[in-house]
């Protein structure tokens, strides 16, 4: 006698019933796992579509701050407003003002030129870009000197 298979002659009616049911479950379980799979799968796909579309994103935010850049090296006006009207920087003074600091890709000397127009956005920008320094328990020398190449700017040296 084969105890996992035994004849349908050997099982009482009631046996035969809860194999019955234990065979309906188990296709039922199986039904439902290859629907927990395809679900699976298809939220996998829904994730590799958001990665390239994120990658997207980076890749044309990263053209547009390259090009923003440039502009600015040539046009600092411009190349802020550049900046705005993509949404990669604020109109926001203090927003202006820590970019600026930071520097990433801008030449110092258009910095220099933007931070000097007389136009009153401007002054507050320059007035914010101070406040971006640290120069407490600074020598004078020392707080003229304290970011590297700050002559650079345009304002002397």
């Amino acid at each position: 006698m084969d105890l996992c298979h035994p004849e349908p002659a050997e099982l009482s009616s009631g046996e035969t019933e809860e194999l019955q049911r234990i065979k309906w479950h188990r296709k039922q379980l199986l039904e439902d796992i290859q629907k927990l799979k395809d679900e699976i799968a298809d939220v996998f796909a829904q994730i590799d579509c958001f990665e390239s579309a994120e990658e997207s994103r980076m890749a044309q935010k990263e053209k547009e701050l390259c090009t923003g850049r440039k502009k600015f090296n040539m046009d600092p006006a411009k190349g802020i407003q550049y900046f705005i009207e993509h949404k990669l920087l604020t109109p926001d003074i203090q927003d202006i003002a820590r970019f600026l600091y930071k520097g990433e890709g801008l030449n110092k000397t258009a910095i220099g030129t933007y931070l000097g127009e007389r136009d009153p956005v401007n002054l507050q920008v320059l007035q914010a870009f101070v406040d971006c320094h640290e120069f407490a328990n600074l020598n004078l020398v020392q707080a003229l000197r304290f970011r590297e190449g700050v002559s650079d700017l345009g304002f002397g040296g």
